[in-house]
């Protein structure tokens, strides 16, 4: 049966789907008892911002984050987001630009040495960084502005999302896979955007703690970092609707 709105309903599924697949891969943040993720896209993001910089030096091109031996990597402690990857450590596959100011293996060195400090301050286990050169330029590149996240935030409707949102470092409630908070039969898992001037691990745990002390039984918690905001701004869009819970 059609109804007058079912285009507009598909235009919302539409976005919906589209904004889970541009999440990315679920990264997992810290090790298999911390039950955190990261989207591959707030990851990335963090991770261009830190070496995005005006003047000659390397150019970051094609970014890829993966674990880097699915195999070995371990089972993680608490109940996965969907399609999430297993808490191993993880490995980086970058392109890179250069320009003639550095000789190739100090560029790649520093472009290296940018991503995993990045790469650490959000929580992430990171064994391997792989460059590869792709291109040699002759002048530095214009410095290109970042695009916001666009995540659509949520409002903290429960005992669980109120906990939450009260935690520092937490710059509000998403919804991409679903609910802010998913509420399984064995664990909960709460959905959020972190600010930038916060490790993302570091809010993670403390949210993990703060909503299994709320929740009555004190059920295990899973957490799932959509995007991170920007120090100075908000890159998540509070009001907007969220996606259905599938």
């Amino acid at each position: 049966m059609t109804t007058a709105d079912s285009p507009h309903r598909a235009d919302g599924w539409t976005a919906a789907v589209r904004q889970r697949l541009g999440l990315g891969r679920l990264l997992p943040l810290g090790g298999p008892a911390d039950g955190a993720w990261i989207s591959e896209r707030a990851a990335a993001a963090v991770l261009r911002g830190a070496v995005r910089g005006p003047g000659p030096g390397p150019v970051l091109g094609e970014l890829r984050i993966a674990v880097a031996d699915p195999a070995a990597a371990p089972d993680p402690q608490v109940p996965s987001p969907p399609s999430a990857l297993p808490p191993g450590p993880l490995r980086i596959e970058a392109t890179m630009a250069a320009t003639a100011d550095q000789p190739l293996p100090i560029a790649a060195a520093a472009l290296r040495s940018a991503l995993l400090a990045a790469a650490s301050r959000l929580g992430l286990v990171v064994a391997e960084v792989d460059l590869r050169v792709t291109e040699l330029l002759d002048t530095a590149p214009e410095e290109a502005d970042q695009a916001p996240d666009g995540v659509r935030a949520a409002e903290p409707e429960d005992t669980a999302g109120r906990a939450a949102a009260g935690v520092a470092g937490v710059a509000t409630l998403t919804r991409v896979l679903g609910a802010a908070v998913h509420t399984g039969a064995d664990h909960v898992r709460v959905e959020l955007a972190t600010e930038g001037d916060h490790r993302a691990l570091d809010v993670a745990r403390a949210v993990r703690a703060a909503v299994a002390d709320a929740v009555d039984g004190h059920p295990p918690v899973a957490v799932l970092v959509t995007a991170v905001t920007a120090a100075t701004g908000e890159s998540a869009q509070p009001g907007a609707p969220g996606t259905p819970e599938g």
